[in-house]
């Protein structure tokens, strides 16, 4: 299946300092290329990949799961590794979750963490019933797009795949467990009012992280996709901020690419 058109991937190639941004569930890279242009007009070497399964439809991702999302990015920040002498991962709701898990797992190749509303948990009350559920019922309504402001819209899924969510559920209990190996200086910024994902699973992000440089910033002004919201230039300007701050040699001029 052809990719949505916006939802293509995109990189970068930059300084000595590289970004890998993390999209979310039933989402695309569209919500984050804003962020992604910002840091690459930056100097920054920036991967921003498609992960399995998404921008086509929803039926493609039935058949992905955690393992094949994790393994997409885990190729890119191992790429980056290689090309950049100091690596960041962000991500934004599932991919916040995605760049926890990169931070736990790769240790020192990671410099720093910025996440914005990441997941945790699935808080749907009918997410018990998924391991039976998902046999029965292929789909059920999409959560793409909660944004604040007029005219703003992300490019995903007006479904939510229950096989695919079945298997979210499963990664967030494993992304929780391994919070505590989290270390690197990690930046949260949460909407109090997201309609997706609850305040609540940053404050367990903050509570079982190891991280002893931790900054949390409310972004009052926007919803969920607070990436395409009223106060995407705060992120964008705090999350360079957090780069510059940790890794001052960032911002050496390169060329953008896309797909």
């Amino acid at each position: 299946m052809p990719v949505l058109p916006g939802a293509e991937p995109y990189r970068h190639e930059g300084g000595e300092v590289g970004v890998l941004l993390c999209h979310g569930f039933t989402g695309s890279p569209q919500s984050l290329r804003p962020w992604a242009e910002h840091l690459a007009e930056r100097g920054l070497t920036v991967s921003l990949p498609l992960l399995p399964g998404h921008g086509t439809r929803w039926q493609d991702m039935q058949i992905t799961g955690w393992q094949d999302w994790y393994a997409e990015v885990d190729r890119e920040l191992r790429a980056l590794t290689e090309r950049c002498a100091e690596v960041f991962v962000f991500g934004l709701s599932m991919g916040g979750a995605l760049a926890l898990r990169l931070a736990a797992r790769h240790g020192d190749a990671v410099r720093g963490v910025v996440v914005v509303n990441p997941a945790n948990k699935m808080h749907d009350k009918a997410a018990p019933a998924l391991p039976v559920a998902r046999f029965l019922v292929p789909s059920t309504k999409g959560i793409v797009s909660d944004i604040a402001k007029p005219g703003s819209a992300e490019i995903g899924y007006d479904r939510v795949p229950l096989h695919a969510a079945h298997s979210l559920r499963r990664f967030f209990r494993l992304v929780d467990a391994e919070l505590p190996q989290v270390t690197q200086p990690l930046l949260v910024l949460h909407s109090p009012q997201d309609h997706v994902v609850p305040p609540a699973d940053s404050a367990r992000v903050l509570s079982r992280v190891s991280s002893t440089d931790v900054t949390e910033i409310l972004l009052e002004q926007s919803y969920h996709v607070a990436t395409l919201d009223y106060d995407a230039d705060r992120i964008f300007a705090e999350s360079l901020a957090f780069i510059g701050r940790l890794a001052p040699s960032a911002g050496k001029e390169g060329t953008a690419t896309g797909g």
